[in-house]
């Protein structure tokens, strides 16, 4: 029996049991919660917080901002910015390389990335410095590993110089 089939039968089998999974909300339930966010990186976590009221970010999707009462997803993240609002109202911004945001039920988002920083540690000339570096290498006649690298490294570089303006 193939795996298509073994779901079908389940499917018939507990029905209850996967209603039982959906949840409806309306717009005012979203509002009154907040997030629980966690942004995290091998080697530390660079922001956690009980009160965030929305959270935008770049994920392979398209742009996309999580509110208190989302659906439960994974999505991965795209070189750029994720803008953290909190109840205070003051944005945060941080620059990720990449990752992942896991949005779980009770409002937890959590955010692990490679890479990140808060966007106010970026100098925009030495962003612009390395850009021109890496433009170098990844026309140059290297060799292919070196000529991936250098236009992995300029796609991040020019996602970080658009969010700096």
């Amino acid at each position: 029996m193939n795996s298509l089939r073994i779901a079908r039968a389940a499917l018939r089998a507990r029905p209850a049991a996967i209603r039982s999974v959906q949840q409806s909300r309306g717009y005012a339930e979203a509002v009154a919660d907040k997030l629980k966010l966690s942004l995290s990186l091998p080697h530390q976590t660079i922001f956690k917080s009980q009160d965030v009221v929305q959270v935008n970010m770049q994920a392979e999707s398209g742009a996309m901002g999580v509110l208190a009462n989302h659906v439960p997803s994974i999505e991965q993240l795209k070189p750029g910015v994720v803008e953290v609002i909190e109840e205070s109202g003051n944005p945060k911004q941080f620059f990720l390389s990449g990752g992942f945001a896991v949005i779980q039920p009770k409002n937890v988002l959590t955010i692990n990335a490679v890479e990140g920083y808060a966007l106010e540690d970026f100098s925009p000339e030495a962003v612009r410095a390395q850009i021109e570096e890496a433009q170098k290498v990844a026309s140059g006649s290297g060799s292919e590993q070196d000529i991936a690298e250098a236009k992995i490294e300029l796609e991040v570089l020019e996602s970080l110089q658009a969010a700096l303006k």
